[in-house]
Order: C-alpha cells, then structure tokens, then sequence
C-alpha cells in the first residue's frame, strides 16, 4: 500500500474516533496555553495539568509571571520536572513578551521560537491550537507511530514533520497532530503493544515492522526481570 493511501485510511480511522479533538493541556489562552506546552517536555499533560492552577493563581499574565522570581516559579512546577530551566525559562520569556511584544504572544514562528526554551514544536502547538495557524507539531509520540505505521521512514523528528505534512491535506493539520496523540495513548502504546490488534498497525504496519516489535518484547520483559 502506497503511502498516501495508508495516510488516507488513517484519516478516516482517526475521524471516526475522535471527531472532536480538545487540547489536553488545560489553558485560557495563547498565553497559558504556551507556558503549558513548555512545562510538557518530558512531563504527562496529566501532571501538567495538575500543576497550572496553583501556578496560574499565581500569575495568569506575562507582565504578572515576569515580576515572580525564577525560585518561585520553580517552586510550583517541581513536579513537572526540568524545573531550574523552566522556571528561568518561563520567567525570561515572559518578561520578553511584555518588553518586545506589549504583552501579547507572538503569532509567528520565527518570534515564537526567540523566546527562551520555545524550540519548533511548542511554536507549533502554540501556532494551530491559539491561533489556528496550520502546522503539525511532531513530537516523540507521533514521530514513534509515523514511522510504526509506514508514514515516515523515522529518521528524525523533522523528517518526519515533512512527511505527514505532504500526506495530510493542510488545514487538516492541527487536528491530526491532537487525534494521532489521543489514538497513541489510548490504542498504540510504546511497549506492550499487539500490533495486530491494534485497529491501524495491524493493517499499516510493514511485515518487516511486525517482526522487530515482536523480537523487542522478549527482551523487553527479559530485562524488566532482571
């Protein structure tokens, strides 16, 4: 099956699964919906979730989070993680919102990722979901199942940014980016996972894929034995 076609298919999975797709980091605007994305590296939307109301009580604006001290910032998002750099970060750029921005977000991608700790795929998140602006923000979910399902050779993250980018029509983009990550924790986790069950890998996932996975688990659970 030619890529497109499997993209396509995909599609049709993905809409009838999740027609309607929420952002899961809960967020008031462009403003806190950035602050959110930046507390997600290598944090569960769940934790940071738990985390952005103490510090949104705090301060719900740039000109409010610029005036706390990093230690105070830090002090609330411990749980995330990262936090000595996420706390200067979240600071640093807030402060560079109301000086360079009159307190507003950038709606572009090159301002967006002069802000400190704001790479590509935050820009991104920010970019479809605050501003309705079409990109596809990969990150290491989605990366892990364009390459699981043949939509992307897996090279890299940007790489595979390119695409599904080509495969998916552009307006289309944003909500692809939300249902593929709902359809990943809920149906095609990283471990554990039979692909031939699963309602897409077990027909878009390669012979050659299959059988990888299935040398994988063995040592897997070998290991976690051990």
């Amino acid at each position: 099956m030619k890529r497109q076609d499997k993209a396509d298919r995909v599609g049709v999975i993905l809409d009838e699964l999740y027609p309607t797709t929420p952002v899961p980091l809960e967020h008031r605007d462009a403003y806190t919906l950035l602050v959110a994305v930046l507390l997600s590296a290598q944090c569960t939307d769940v934790r940071v979730n738990q985390v952005t109301p103490a510090l949104f009580a705090l301060a719900l604006t740039p000109e409010e989070m610029g005036r706390l001290t990093a230690a105070r910032i830090r002090s609330v998002i411990k749980p995330c993680g990262l936090s000595p750099a996420k706390s200067k970060n979240i600071r640093a750029l807030s402060r560079l919102i109301v000086e360079r921005h009159d307190g507003e977000v950038p709606r572009t991608f090159e301002e967006l990722e002069a802000l400190p700790g704001v790479g590509h795929k935050t820009a991104s998140v920010v970019m479809a979901q605050a501003f309705g602006v079409p990109a596809f923000a990969v990150d290491t979910h989605i990366h892990r199942l364009a390459a699981r399902w043949g939509l992307s050779n897996g090279r890299s993250v940007e790489h595979t940014e390119r695409d599904l980018k080509k495969l998916f029509a552009r307006e289309s983009w944003g909500l692809r980016h939300l249902q593929i990550i709902y359809f990943g924790r809920e149906h095609c986790p990283a471990r554990g996972h039979d692909l031939a069950t699963c309602p897409i890998c077990s027909w878009a996932a390669s012979k050659k894929r299959v059988a990888e996975e299935g040398r994988r688990a063995p040592a897997r659970r070998a290991a976690s034995r051990t």
